[in-house]
């Protein structure tokens, strides 16, 4: 993830308002989540010092979405039910391919910040082909006015045993420091920006209903309505 919020989704901390209204950029994360153990944990790392905005905090891995994530070439797609999802979400304004860009976003800045691989080698934009077909929507988050950076991101959840994945590969990256796994139920051992925290809550929540994520799950959409924090259900 780049010097943004666009993994955290940027809805509680403010800082100072930008000359006019920003309109909010597409941005992806990933919650890869392991559950060999009794309570599932999900992946964090910690955002540099040097970055402006949320410095020293435990998030997801993620970022926004770049022109060219549409033309990612992937080993299998998103499941229908999700695909339609997604454009349902923004009634027709996104096509198939840009809500798939998406979830190409949020495995590109997966591998880019922990330099983990979810589908087959290649030799292409990516030296793999993203395995969309286990992912899950979780949440999405959009950053309120008054930021000097808005984001509109959407949250995907990932099983780790799902998937063809090498754990040993896992690295810090430039973006992402102290990678570690934490219990989604109480990750309380990092910091964690507010979001972040009321996102795992929402999925801690869904996971004591339904362990396997179902499709058909109902997906919190957290943002603010005149200045008051909104939680909705997708």
């Amino acid at each position: 993830m780049r010097s943004d919020d666009a993994a955290t989704g940027g809805t509680s901390e403010t800082v100072p308002a930008p000359a006019r209204a920003l309109r909010p950029r597409l941005a992806a994360s990933i919650l890869l989540l392991d559950r060999r153990n009794s309570e599932v944990r999900v992946l964090v790392g910690r955002r540099s010092k040097k970055h402006a905005f949320m410095p020293d905090v435990h998030v997801f891995p993620g970022g926004r979405r770049d022109a060219g994530d549409h033309r990612i070439a992937f080993a299998s797609d998103l499941p229908a039910p999700l695909i339609d999802r997604l454009v349902g979400i923004y009634r027709g304004r996104l096509s198939v391919s840009a809500v798939r860009a998406l979830a190409l976003a949020a495995m590109r800045e997966l591998h880019e910040e922990t330099s983990l691989v979810v589908g087959p080698s290649c030799s292409g934009q990516l030296p793999f082909r993203p395995d969309l077909a286990c992912l899950r929507y979780v949440a999405r988050a959009l950053t309120p006015p008054g930021h000097v950076r808005r984001f509109d991101t959407h949250f995907f959840a990932l099983f780790t045993d799902e998937v063809e994945l090498d754990l040993g590969g896992l690295q810090d990256s430039r973006e992402l420091k102290d990678l570690r796994w934490v219990p989604v139920g109480d990750p309380s051992e990092v910091s964690i920006p507010d979001i972040t925290a009321r996102i795992l809550k929402a999925l801690h929540t869904r996971l004591d209903a339904d362990p396997l994520l179902g499709f058909d799950g109902t997906v919190p959409f957290f943002h603010v309505r005149n200045g008051r924090p909104i939680r909705d259900l997708l």
